[in-house]
């Protein structure tokens, strides 16, 4: 008779367990698709950063063009400062040459 009964008996332990694993595949349903937000989120934020670094780096290469186009006229006009300082001074050392020897 205990044995007729044992299904039975056991019914109510089964429909928890059934339950209980319904309740657990939603809650790892859940928890996956949290995990897949905060991914997302994550990965574009990463995007979102990636992006500002390619644009400062692209306005550093452009500012850093800038400044060598400036060095070189800069460099250029210095070069031609330099040129007539040394003709002035070797013109003026020729006048008091001159005025020495009147």
């Amino acid at each position: 008779m205990a044995e007729s009964n044992l299904p039975e008996i056991l019914k109510p332990f089964y429909q928890r367990a059934a339950e209980a694993e319904a309740r657990l595949e939603r809650l790892e349903a859940a928890i996956a698709s949290d995990r897949n937000a905060g991914n997302d989120e994550l990965l574009n934020k990463v995007r979102e950063l990636q992006s500002k670094l390619e644009n400062v780096k692209a306005e550093q290469a452009l500012e850093r063009e800038k400044a060598q186009k400036e060095l070189k006229q800069l460099n250029a006009e210095n070069a031609k400062l330099q040129y007539r300082v040394t003709h002035l001074v070797r013109a003026v050392k020729d006048a008091d040459c001159m005025l020495q020897s009147k």
